[in-house]
């Protein structure tokens, strides 16, 4: 029975799913918010962090705090070790290959990253760049400034009223020209699941790389970029129970060992004089100075913590969520749902008739309920569907039924309110 008809049935996807033993590993949720518990649905924006990774940055920073790849002392060689240990876990994670993995600040730097040392070398006067309407400002802003620095043309792919790619249009757009093509792996405004593996297969048979932003993907979907066959793909960790500021950027081996550096600096190098450096090796070349090493260090906890809850359960549980809160919303007279694509992650968007968003979001932070509301980075996207912003609810794996029924009683009383 698929997860769609087995809620259609009643029957309880998450019943191996112990959500109450997961939110005792969040500290952040035993708190109360205006004297009411807090109920945290803005987990798009980012997510809370579980003790693992909490203590993760605690025992390097109180234990094995060091710089890597250049001490010879034990604290150093400790750091070594954690941080490409935090590589391979990456690695394994996505099914790549260690040396194909580069930590970055987050999806955003990863996205520029790709732009600037890759997309920038093969992009001419007149080439293409294919975008779709979903798509976050930061896989949007670093390809206009690559269009005006290359005399390349953004091409942009269009959605249906349900949020989903129209994918023979997609088609339509790819030309000779078309030498990239950047999409989201899931909107972080509608929670639609894009169909990258057959986009991938698309720009494959024409010649054309693909990088996907997997900034709201890696939460919620089972990624294997071997079988997307994606030639890069960024995320953050932040969205993925990790630290902030660090996140990941996987590119082919053989695209990489291509790129120039990105930025200069320490590390990144093999050997310096005034008259010629010689680069490192990648990743390596791409990381220059300190890393962050403490937060690839909490990225790598997080990942093991969701590898062991169970990704494909984790994903059950968070359908149950969506598919409870979308039945609960629905029912509230006023309530318009934004982005009902039949394929989605734990994203509710809506709109309340005659409430601004920001209104409504308001009501609810007094009523202990943590949502954002606004164009969610995506005003494009919000001009084609002719809103200004939307009130959104993002679910999460500590995320429980009797927060959805707290979301829809706060979402009722902002209609009372201003009804």
């Amino acid at each position: 029975m698929s997860p769609q008809a087995a809620v259609a049935a009643g029957c309880s996807l998450s019943s191996g799913f112990n959500v109450s033993r997961v939110r005792g590993d969040f500290p952040a949720l035993d708190q109360l918010v205006h004297g009411r518990p807090l109920v945290y649905l803005d987990n798009a924006a980012t997510t809370q962090k579980p003790r693992v990774v909490l203590d993760a940055l605690f025992n390097f920073y109180t234990r094995d705090c060091a710089n890597v790849h250049r001490g010879v002392h034990e604290l150093s060689r400790r750091a070594t070790e954690a941080y490409e240990g935090a590589r391979r876990t990456v690695a394994r994670f996505l099914n790549a290959a260690p040396h194909e993995i580069v930590f970055t600040r987050g999806a955003t730097e990863a996205i520029n990253l790709a732009a600037q040392a890759f997309a920038r070398s093969i992009l001419r006067e007149g080439d293409e760049i294919l975008l779709t309407e979903l798509e976050h400002h930061s896989n949007i802003v670093p390809w206009q400034l690559l269009a005006e620095q290359t005399g390349a043309r953004l091409v942009v792919a269009p959605i249906n009223d349900r949020g989903e790619l129209l994918m023979e249009e997609l088609e339509r757009r790819l030309s000779p020209r078309t030498r990239l093509i950047a999409v989201a792996h899931v909107s972080n405004a509608l929670g639609t699941i894009n169909p990258v593996a057959e986009i991938c297969r698309m720009a494959r048979a024409r010649g054309i790389r693909v990088l996907v932003d997997g900034a709201q993907a890696a939460p919620h979907v089972r990624i294997d970029v071997r079988a997307l066959d994606c030639d890069f793909y960024a995320f953050s960790g932040h969205k993925l129970y990790g630290p902030t500021g660090i996140g990941v950027l996987y590119g082919k081996a053989e695209l990489l060992e291509r790129m120039p550096p990105y930025q200069g600096g320490g590390d990144m190098i093999r050997s310096v004089s005034f008259e010629k450096t010689l680069f490192n090796d990648p990743p390596y070349r791409f990381e220059a100075g300190t890393p962050h090493i403490a937060g690839a260090i909490g990225l790598a906890a997080a990942i093991e913590y969701l590898t062991g809850l169970g990704l494909d359960e984790i994903a059950r549980h968070e359908y149950e969520l969506l598919s409870a809160a979308t039945r609960a919303l629905s029912e509230i007279p006023g309530v318009r749902l934004v982005g009902t694509a039949s394929h989605k992650a734990a994203v509710l968007s809506f709109v309340l008739d005659g409430i601004h968003p920001h209104d409504v979001a308001t009501v609810l932070d007094h009523e202990g309920v943590a949502v954002r509301a606004g164009h969610h980075c995506a005003q494009p996207l919000m001009e084609r569907l002719g809103l200004p912003a939307t009130t959104r609810a993002s679910f999460a794996l500590y995320n429980t039924l009797e927060e959805v029924e707290v979301l829809a009683r706060a979402v009722r009383r902002a209609r009372e309110l201003f009804g």
